[in-house]
This record gives C-alpha cells, sequence and structure tokens, in this order.
C-alpha cells in the first residue's frame, strides 16, 4: 500500500471500507483477513450475478440484466397491445402508397423486407444488439477508469468492482433503452441503423401519442411516417457507405470518452457496498445516469462530433425535402405534421439524452433545416436524379461549411480517395478494439 495519510491511501480505504474491509488497531490491513474477505464478497458477488443473467467474461457487463430493465422500463410506459392483423395490413397499404410516390421522385430502389409494426419492448429486442455493439468501447473506458481508481496491490478488488460497476452501468443502459422505446415512432426515429438490414417499422403506440392534439387522422398520421420511414430506409438500403459510417463515428467518439472518475468513485462509494438484488443494481444505474462522463476534452472528439451531427442533418434534412416534394401537393396534413416535428426536433428528441445518458453525447443535429433547404435547392437546379446522386460516395456530400450556403452548393463531379481512406481507417480501429 501507500504511505498512511496520502491520499491515495485514503481513498483505498475508503474503498474497502464500502465492502467491511476495515484496518485494524494498529492502523494496518491484516493481509489473511482481506484476502478472506475478498473471496467471500467475490463469491457473494458471483451469486447475485447469477441471479441477474450471465455477464460477458471480457467486460463484465451484464448485457442480459440490461435487456431486461429495458423491456421492462418499456413495458411499464403504458398500455401498448400487439399490433393485429388489421392494423398491419393498413401499414402495408400505407408503405405500399409510400413507394409508388417515392418511386417517381428518388433514385433509391423499393426494399425487399416486408414492413413490421413493433411493441415497445419489440423495439427493445430489434435494436438491441445495435446498441450492445455501440456501448462496447464505453466499457472498455469503464474497466479504465477502475484501474486508475483501485490500488493493484489489492487482489481480487479490481475484478469485483469491475463487475459491480459494469453491472451498475446495465442498469443505466436498461434505463435508457426503456425510455427511449417509449418515445421513438419508428426504427430509424434516432437518426442511426439499428438493424443488421434496412427495413420500415413502426411503433403503433408511440405513433398514436405523436398525433395527440393534432387535428389529422389516424390514416394520415401513419401515411406520413411511412413515407417518412420508407424514404430513409430507402436511403440507407442503397447508400453502401451510410451506415456503417455513421456507426463508426459514433464508435470513434466512444473510444474517445472521459469518465468522470469523481463521480465514478462516488458511486461505487455511496451505492455498490449495499447492492443485494436487481433492484438495488438497477437503482444504482440510475443515480449513476448523467454523472459519469466527463465534460469534452478532447479536439478529436470535437471534430467526430461535428462531423456526426453534420452527417445526420444531411439525412434528415434529405427526408424532410423528399416528404415535402412527395406528399407536398397530395396530403394536406404533410405540412403542419412536418411543422410538428420541427418542434419536437427543437426541444430535444428521443435521441438527445439517451444519447447523453449513455455516451455523454451532446448531439443535436441544428442545421435540419439548412440542409433541406441545400437539398431542395440542388434539386430546383439540376433535378431530383442530380440531388440523389451526391449520396453515391462520400467525398460528395456536403460539408457544414456547405450547410452556411445552402444555395451555392456544387456538388463535385468525381470524389477523391481521401474519405474512403478515412472510413477504412474508422472501421480498421473499431476492428482492433474487439
Amino acid at each position: 500500500m501507500t504511505e498512511p495519510g496520502s491520499p491515495d491511501d485514503d481513498a483505498l480505504l475508503r474503498f474497502l471500507a464500502q465492502f467491511g474491509i476495515t484496518p485494524g488497531a494498529d492502523g494496518q490491513l491484516d493481509p489473511a483477513q482481506l484476502m478472506a474477505r475478498m473471496q467471500q464478497l467475490m463469491t457473494s458477488f458471483s451469486t447475485q450475478l447469477a441471479g441477474f443473467g450471465n455477464a460477458d467474461p471480457a467486460s463484465g457487463m451484464n448485457w442480459g440484466f440490461a435487456r431486461d430493465i429495458a423491456k421492462r422500463t418499456a413495458g411499464s410506459s403504458g398500455l401498448d397491445l400487439e399490433p393485429d392483423a388489421a392494423l398491419l395490413a393498413r401499414l402495408k397499404d400505407a408503405v405500399g402508397l409510400a413507394d409508388l410516390w417515392l418511386d417517381e421522385e428518388i433514385a433509391f430502389p423499393r426494399l425487399t423486407s416486408a414492413p413490421s409494426a413493433w411493441t415497445r419492448q419489440a423495439w427493445v429486442d430489434h435494436t438491441f444488439d445495435a446498441w450492445q455493439e455501440l456501448l462496447r468501447p464505453v466499457v472498455t473506458q469503464l474497466s479504465r477508469a477502475l484501474r486508475e481508481l483501485v490500488d493493484a496491490e489489492v487482489p481480487g478488488l479490481e475484478h469485483m468492482l469491475r463487475l459491480s460497476v459494469a453491472g451498475m452501468f446495465a442498469g443505466q443502459v436498461g434505463q435508457a433503452l426503456g425510455q427511449l422505446a417509449g418515445q421513438v415512432v419508428s426504427v430509424g426515429d434516432i437518426g442511426l441503423p439499428l438493424t443488421a438490414r434496412p427495413q420500415v417499422a413502426i411503433l403503433p403506440t408511440n405513433l398514436a401519442a405523436f398525433g395527440e392534439g393534432l387535428e389529422q387522422s389516424e390514416a394520415d398520421l401513419l401515411l406520413y411516417w411511412a413515407i417518412r420511414e420508407t424514404a430513409r430506409q430507402r436511403l440507407f438500403g442503397a447508400v453502401g457507405w451510410l451506415g456503417p459510417q455513421l456507426l463508426a463515428l459514433v464508435d470513434h467518439y466512444a473510444r474517445e470518452i472521459s469518465v468522470d472518475g469523481a463521480a465514478l468513485e462516488q458511486a461505487i462509494e455511496s451505492r455498490l457496498g449495499s447492492v443485494n438484488s436487481p433492484e438495488e443494481l438497477e437503482a444504482a444505474g440510475q443515480a449513476l445516469a448523467g454523472s459519469l462522463f466527463a465534460p469534452l476534452t478532447s479536439e478529436a472528439q470535437r471534430e467526430v462530433l461535428g462531423r456526426l451531427e453534420t452527417l445526420l442533418a444531411l439525412i434528415e434534412g434529405w427526408v424532410d425535402e423528399v416528404v415535402a416534394q412527395v406528399a407536398g401537393a397530395r396530403m394536406p396534413a404533410a405540412a403542419p405534421l412536418t411543422e410538428t416535428l420541427r418542434r419536437r426536433r427543437a426541444t430535444g428528441g428521443p435521441a438527445e439524452s439517451a444519447l447523453k445518458t449513455l455516451f455523454g453525447l451532446e448531439l443535436r443535429p441544428r442545421r435540419t433545416r439548412d440542409a433541406a433547404n441545400l437539398w431542395a435547392a440542388l434539386r430546383a437546379k439540376q433535378g431530383s436524379a442530380a440531388r440523389d446522386a451526391v449520396w453515391q460516395h462520400p467525398d460528395l456530400v456536403p460539408t457544414a461549411a456547405d450547410l452556411d450556403d445552402p444555395l451555392g452548393f456544387q456538388p463535385s463531379a468525381t470524389p477523391s480517395d481521401a474519405l474512403d481512406e478515412e472510413l477504412a481507417r474508422l472501421l480498421d480501429e473499431s476492428d482492433d478494439q474487439e
């Protein structure tokens, strides 16, 4: 151990005290007693984790526990009936009409998968694998932060605390995803690709909540979201680089995050020593939410965040422009529904709080309207085919600087290899972390 009375020694003793390990009358720890107590704690905590579900041996993260909490939280958001055959038929008809209109206006082909209607708990099940991959770098950063907090000379403590903090973070993840499941209207609502292949999926209960207080029919609500989601998923289906680049940017950001060591230490001292049930571990995760990540300090993070915000704004702006073009003259309800969506966006969409809790990611694509204006101006000058051709290559898409002058954007004739190389680098780095 360090010198008695030193700050590091005092911090370690506070850690140990949370687990019933205290110095003797001489102020020293008895190594034999310490080892016996550590073994007892490890056995006890392993038994608790077994009750929560199997933990990932590499990270200690209990993904099964996180999924269970997410589904329970989603299920507690209110009545959420399983979609019946009549609703599925109406959704299929709405997507069919959306496809007919989109065929006339965009260059991207139809999807081969059938549309789906999901409950909130089904959304958790269908998207959980994607969240698990996105969150792996965060768990890695948690492990690194723990190593900095724990004295390596105390055998077994780091492993126990790693499992404890991973279990607590699993509670936080489950809460955040369960709350998000109660807000998203469609699988693409947060802008990230969350399924293995593009597909149109609507959450009818959340769609009804979106329409509350609006003087729009259920049929118009369903058709409007069917157009939006079909356009978005056709874009992801046709533009092979788009989904991987978005996910690579989130992964790159997550690998650069800084964990707030003081918040982590406080959470350990105040919570983990008394965790004896899944409910208490979930409560510990809720207490940690919003305080785990340190403020942005990395220049690389700021650069990645800017690129991610711009790309999400370009996607959402393209969808807005396409919906206005496709539905403007055909569907009077489209304009007020789009305005409602813009107000929702301005006050913080469903992705914002979840991404902040899970990644410390302050993400709001503030420039969506600029992007929509840029796409509309390009279509007016050169036609829909030229607008959509910009998505052929990442080097052709507008930059943040282009959004400063939407009317002046001129797409390049040929792409360079620079962004191809950057995307390959990001994907390689992601593979190396696994």
